[in-house]
């Protein structure tokens, strides 16, 4: 049994086909789907998909790249959301230098804000970060002492990886981690500690070798267990059950 622990089979790119997407991905022994939100609209969807799909849970949460809409009435949203029995994470969060689509202030503001609710209703976080390391460091350092998360589709150094295990968080590996020039995800994939590790697909986004250029699916984080399985000198079966029984702990799903 695998899971995905961080799709987006609510984007559009779904419409046309989702409940054949969700049937492939149980035929390719995919038992778990978590579906993540990145803004309020996502984050409703993915609460309705965990409540139509018994093997779909949600998280909801505002991406750095939308955190200039938020609203004072979505962090009530988002709580009262936190209720739902389907609902285990506040996700996606976190900072995003690369493109700046919203301020970096808001972007660290919304980024805290969020991290408070995941303390005061004891959820974990899901946290995206991308050429923003240093800024998400001091900010994790403060505001997530306690708290459980995952830095989702990990792309930083061995080095990098070792400060956010260090701090007691889990690092979750995609796609990139199949193509043959990612070699630091190669290196992370071999380091991380098994007990520590998980798996995903970010579907639609970041397709594994050999689909690159096609759209992507959970079905697929098949190919991303299979590459660090081969890379770590485990079964795949192994490393289904560790990164599945990872999901449970740090997701509290029974």
């Amino acid at each position: 049994m695998l899971v995905d622990s961080h799709a987006h089979i609510d984007d559009a790119r779904f419409d046309a086909d989702r409940a054949e997407v969700v049937a492939r991905a149980a035929a390719a022994g995919v038992a778990m789907i978590i579906n993540v939100g990145a803004d309020m609209a996502s984050s409703a969807r993915s609460v309705a998909l965990a409540e139509q799909y018994p093997g779909i849970y949600a998280a909801v949460g505002m991406h750095p790249h939308d955190a200039k809409e938020m609203q004072e009435s979505d962090y009530v949203q988002l709580k009262k959301w936190t209720t739902h029995p389907r609902v285990v994470a506040i996700g996606e969060i976190g900072l995003d230098y690369h493109y700046d689509l919203s301020p970096r202030p808001i972007q660290k503001e919304v980024f805290l804000r969020q991290l408070d609710l995941a303390r005061k209703t004891d959820k974990p976080f899901i946290i995206h970060e991308r050429e923003a390391h240093a800024d998400t460091l001091d900010i994790i350092r403060v505001a997530a002492r306690g708290l459980r998360g995952v830095f989702h589709c990990f792309s930083g150094s061995v080095e990098t990886a070792r400060e956010y295990l260090n701090m007691g968080f889990y690092i979750s590996l995609a796609g990139p981690v199949t193509f043959s020039n990612s070699v630091k995800s190669k290196e992370v994939a071999k380091f991380v500690p098994i007990d520590r590790l998980l798996v995903e697909t970010d579907s639609p986004y970041l397709t594994p070798h050999p689909h690159r250029g096609h759209r992507n699916e959970p079905a697929h984080v098949r190919i991303v267990a299979e590459e660090i399985s081969n890379l770590r000198n485990l079964s795949l079966e192994e490393l289904a059950a560790a990164t599945t029984a990872n999901v449970r702990r740090l997701f509290d799903i029974p």
